[in-house]
């Protein structure tokens, strides 16, 4: 790692004070328990603006199963029809206490075809989605949920496609063939391949959602990072050549009381406690109980100690000022850089670290609503297309804030976080903002490109031709 001038680091932090933060990376291995549970292990959660006037809209997403191995079989990655998805969003006053106003529920249904045969989610070329050749088909429903008053809404029903398997699934890659690598972003929706079109789903109220397997957007050089910071010039993308499954949703903002207001946004995964009656023998199901959350990444895995992540996995943002406080205010992060790079003489670095605290207590992804739309990437990184930075404000990519009277702010993270956003970069320049700028992870983009429309995450990996 390299270290550049104090100077550097004072502006650093003059830009962060827009929206002070702080991140290294998502592993998608947060808390250990969790880890033996993919299908509910959270690996990501975004948050922006997009659209203008009426169709102005928040874009919310959850991925899930980290590490997904393209082309397994004959069983393959799924949603879990056991697990309830959500995606929360705090309003007004509860942003910073951080209550949910809002939950947006997905839950998933799994039925077969034909069950008398060894061929579990293919019988052949799957032509369209959900055809007879899909013999694994997966349907949600997607229900809001009121907080304030306890009041649910049925917002609609979609399909999910079928995996990237390869020559069972042609028309996610290039030249619609199955031997080739997956498609590239694209940047209008009729050039999306036909899977992923067909399982865009519109919902009441001017609702959007999407559902399904997508390449793994989020690239950082992980083993290094976890490896005592030693980073490398020649990173490697821990995450390239993986999927995951994500949940996407558009959320009109005239639904949600306008754009002039902050939101918060964070997840959970949550499972059914399950009670053996000892008289029969039969099980039942009772309540949902919360087994993994997350908002911004890293501070349940790179900040809370071991002794409290399986807490932090259980426990909702409200609780965060009362019991992961300390661990923003004093991170061990710090104190790791400036033992192993800063020879212990910049001990503010893991001390007072309020502008941490401001973005981790509670953690909520925090966007601002009144801003135009944030911009976003159809490439692997930046985009001149679209003036999109990897780096958001460290590149020169601001918003104009109305709530802020004008004041410029983050284009992507940490005002929210787009697709693309290079968490790992911005994240490393925050910690040490107080005395300097040390250089990232040397990786600067995925290895999948990006879409430029809905639901942004790239195309999913090919099972017989993708490279970790």
């Amino acid at each position: 790692m390299t270290f550049r001038s104090t100077a550097v680091g004072l502006a650093a932090s003059a830009a962060l004070a827009l929206n002070p933060a702080l991140c290294l990376s998502s592993s998608h291995m947060d808390a250990p328990l969790i880890t033996r549970d993919p299908a509910a292990n959270t690996t990501d959660v975004y948050a922006f603006v997009q659209g203008s006037g009426d169709a102005k809209h928040l874009v919310v997403a959850l991925s899930v199963y980290p590490h997904e191995e393209p082309g397994i079989g004959p069983n393959i990655y799924n949603f879990d029809d056991d697990v309830r998805y959500e995606i929360h969003v705090s309003l007004g006053n509860d942003v910073a206490a951080g209550r949910p106003t809002l939950g947006y529920r997905f839950e998933f249904t799994t039925s077969f075809k034909n069950q008398n045969t060894v061929l579990a989610s293919y019988l052949g070329v799957v032509q369209e989605v959900g055809d007879a050749n899909q013999n694994l088909v997966q349907t949600y429903t997607v229900t809001k949920v009121d907080y304030r008053n306890g009041s649910t809404v049925v917002l609609g029903k979609g399909i999910v496609p079928p995996n990237n398997q390869g020559i069972a699934t042609p028309f996610y890659n290039r030249n619609n063939d199955g031997n080739q690598p997956a498609r590239p972003g694209v940047r209008n929706t009729k050039d999306l391949d036909r899977y992923t079109q067909a399982a865009i789903t519109k919902l009441d109220r001017n609702y959007v959602a999407f559902a399904g397997q997508r390449d793994d957007g989020f690239y950082g050089d992980i083993n290094a990072i976890f490896d005592l910071l030693s980073q490398r010039s020649n990173s490697r993308d821990a995450q390239g050549g993986f999927n995951i499954h994500m949940m996407a949703l558009q959320i009109p903002l005239n639904d949600i009381g306008g754009d002039r207001q902050q939101a918060g946004v964070y997840a959970t995964t949550s499972r059914q406690k399950v009670t053996v009656l000892s008289s029969t023998g039969v099980e039942r199901k009772d309540q949902w109980v919360q087994v993994a959350r997350q908002g911004n990444p890293l501070f349940n895995e790179g900040l809370v100690a071991v002794a409290d992540k399986e807490r932090y996995s259980r426990t909702s943002p409200a609780e965060d000022a009362k019991l992961f406080r300390k661990y923003a205010e004093f991170p061990e992060l710090g104190n790791l850089i400036n033992a192993l790079f800063l020879d212990g003489q910049v001990p503010e670095l893991g001390m007072n670290r309020d502008d941490i605290v401001g973005i981790f207590i509670p953690d909520l992804i925090k966007v601002d609503l009144s801003t135009q739309a944030a911009r976003v990437t159809g490439t692997r990184g930046d985009d001149p297309r679209t003036g999109f930075s990897r780096l958001s404000v460290f590149g020169g990519d601001t918003l104009v804030s109305k709530l802020q009277g004008g004041a410029k702010v983050p284009g992507g993270w940490p005002n929210g976080r787009r697709f693309g956003d290079d968490v790992v970069d911005i994240a490393i320049s925050a910690i040490v903002a107080p005395c300097c700028v040390l250089d990232g992870d040397h990786l600067d983009s995925n290895d999948q490109s990006y879409n430029a429309v809905f639901p942004y995450e790239g195309t999913p990996q090919n099972g017989r031709n993708h490279a970790h």
